[in-house]
């Protein structure tokens, strides 16, 4: 697994895009501490965002974690061209002169891309750490490390998404063609997603049963939006429709499931295109 990694790094480091996404990556998930700092002011109402509750314990685990995911495409775009750069320089084809078979190759990927999405995690972990007992009203240990489910739905939501990366950057080799499917398929996902609702199954959750298997969706139902369990948005949400709108948020078992046999599905595939392709 060291060796493995090892020449997977020296690709990427050897990159100046590859470098500079990692720091930008970095660098914006650090800019969730300035969240902090927002402060809205509506005449003589003043609203600071901090104040809103976001970075106590245990939910800021929740909020940080699906902030922290949208970041993700700045990983997204390294993936895809650390395949697409194979190609492009040949080190795929020499790879496998020099003795790597194509099952190490991919595993190769797959290893990086569980240290991409471990060291993110980790560090989304002790930046929530750091904003939480500098700002949260609540630091006993129960409670600050409650919820920690939500950094594992994290780490597998990268994980999915990186999988999903690397395949498409097998199968088009083109990094700017790979992310524009990518696109694609997001607006393809909502469309059909939005078709099945108003259309086939109105007035029914039929077409959440079915969205739910696709691959982008799944890995989005992994952390739901945090935003409506902030007392503001509720209070604000009940004076317009008069009601309580209860929702869960909790990480689902079914969710963990599907995301995770979309990886293998992901990998597996990658790896047979592989060995099919006359190289």
């Amino acid at each position: 697994m060291y060796r493995l990694l090892s020449i997977e790094f020296q690709k990427i480091f050897k990159n100046r895009a590859s470098k500079f996404l990692l720091l930008a990556y970095f660098i914006l998930l650090t800019f969730i501490a300035f969240i902090v700092s927002i402060e809205f002011e509506i005449g003589t109402f003043k609203l600071r965002v901090a104040d809103q509750g976001i970075f106590n314990f245990p939910y800021i685990w929740h909020f940080n974690t699906y902030i922290a995911a949208w970041f993700k495409l700045f990983l997204a775009i390294v993936v895809v061209s650390m395949m697409a750069n194979e190609y492009s320089y040949g080190t795929l084809k020499q790879n496998l002169i020099d003795g790597l078979s194509k099952k190490e190759f991919i595993l190769s990927k797959f290893y990086t891309i569980l240290v991409f999405a471990f060291v993110s995690t980790l560090f989304v972990f002790i930046l929530s750490l750091i904003l939480g007992y500098s700002f949260s009203s609540y630091t006993e240990f129960g409670i600050v490390f409650s919820d920690l489910d939500y950094l594992f739905a994290f780490f597998l939501k990268l994980v999915a998404f990186f999988s999903f990366c690397l395949f498409l950057g097998i199968l088009i080799k083109r990094s700017a063609f790979a992310l524009g499917f990518l696109f694609i398929l997001f607006v393809g996902e909502f469309m059909i997603t939005q078709f099945l609702r108003w259309n086939l199954f109105p007035k029914t959750q039929v077409y959440h049963h079915v969205s739910q298997f696709f691959p982008l969706t799944s890995m989005s139902n992994l952390i739901d939006e945090p935003f409506s369990r902030l007392s503001a948005i509720k209070n604000i949400e009940a004076t317009i429709t008069g009601e309580s709108v209860e929702r869960v948020y909790d990480v689902q078992f079914l969710e963990i499931a599907i995301a995770t046999s979309w990886i293998f599905i992901f990998i597996f595939l990658s790896y047979q295109l592989l060995k099919k392709r006359d190289l």
